[in-house]
């Protein structure tokens, strides 16, 4: 019987018939890409030009600087996309500057040089934006073995470096200095090196003394004990009046050198002192992936960079969403999602 008129406007004209199979491997060839995209990993280099970051570190002899000259090499194994540039700085208050002017995506910085930045109304402040919680800075007072200097207040009238001009260890010797009841610029005479300089100076005999913060160990303080035979001045019991001196002092607390920590140095004993974290720092304009990738490689790198920077080795996925005074990133807030799923 011949088909009903109904059924002959349902049927499709015989040139569409013969393109229905090249249509329908278009459209799964469409769908098959959508779904590569949305899988792929981030920033995992799929042919177009790397994604360019920049992270502001440290001097070149401190912990800062080759530690993120490590974690750039992380990067590159995780994140092909990624092409990190890493820039040396004086240190914190240079790094958190940098962060707030738009020179640089990523910088490390200590917690109390980012609460003073904050307390003080830093431009910008409100934008910044934490992706972890890397290892401790250990406030450190070097002196000659020789030296008459027993405790920080037998500095008064000495020539002592307190670190560059925007760098995180000015600050903190400036509050321990005040904790002791001495006035950085009255009471010694400030000599505003780096530790690239400070350790040449004192063997020299051009300083008397020299304050650093840095993670342990730090390779300048290791060098200058192989062949010059120097102290670590305790500073523990400055605890209490730090405290006592400002609110952003509350991110200081009491830590122990020990004596492994410079084994070149004369004695080797446990010497009380204070530490700091270190966060890395980002604000919250930046891209989420861009974080959530950088948040993974230091987690992923904690082992490979500690095998140099040893103070790297404390990096923990447990501990490294403690970044206060900062909140986390949503980036880095993702990532830590992820993790513990």
């Amino acid at each position: 019987m011949a088909p009903s008129s109904l059924e002959h406007g349902l049927r499709l004209p015989p040139f569409l018939r013969r393109r229905r199979a090249p249509a329908l491997i278009g459209v799964l060839v469409v769908l098959a890409l959508a779904a590569w995209l949305v899988g792929r990993p981030l920033l995992g280099g799929d042919g177009g030009p790397p994604e360019r970051v920049r992270l502001s570190t440290g001097v070149p002899s401190g912990v800062y600087a080759r530690y993120g000259q490590l974690l750039k090499e992380q990067l590159d194994r995780d994140a092909a996309g990624m092409d990190l540039t890493v820039r040396q700085s004086a240190g914190s208050v240079e790094n958190i500057k940098r962060l707030v002017e738009g020179e640089t995506d990523f910088a490390i910085a200590t917690a109390d040089a980012i609460a003073a930045y904050i307390a003080a109304g830093g431009e910008g402040a409100e934008r910044l934006r934490a992706c972890a919680r890397l290892y401790d800075d250990y406030i450190q007072l070097v002196v000659p073995a020789a030296s008459g200097v027993q405790t920080i207040t037998d500095l008064r009238g000495l020539r002592v470096g307190v670190g560059q001009d925007e760098s995180g260890v000015q600050p903190a010797a400036r509050e321990l200095l005040a904790a002791a009841g001495l006035d950085m610029e009255t009471d010694i005479e400030p000599v505003r090196e780096g530790i690239d300089a400070m350790p040449r100076l004192l063997e020299a005999g051009r300083i008397d003394a020299f304050f650093w913060s840095g993670g342990l160990p730090t390779s300048a303080i290791q060098r200058l004990a192989d062949y010059y035979d120097i102290r670590l001045v305790p500073l523990g019991d400055l605890m209490q009046a730090l405290a006592e001196r400002s609110p952003q002092n509350s991110f200081y607390r009491a830590a122990v050198l020990p004596p492994d920590a410079y084994p070149e140095i004369a004695g080797g004993e446990v010497v009380d002192t204070i530490a700091v974290a270190n966060l890395l720092v980002t604000t919250e304009a930046l891209d989420d992936a861009l974080v959530e990738q950088m948040t993974r490689s230091v987690i992923n790198g904690r082992d490979r960079i500690g095998l140099e920077v040893h103070a790297a080795q404390r990096v923990d996925l447990r501990t490294a969403i403690y970044t206060q005074p900062l909140e986390l990133h949503d980036g880095a807030r993702e990532y830590y999602r992820s993790a513990k799923s």
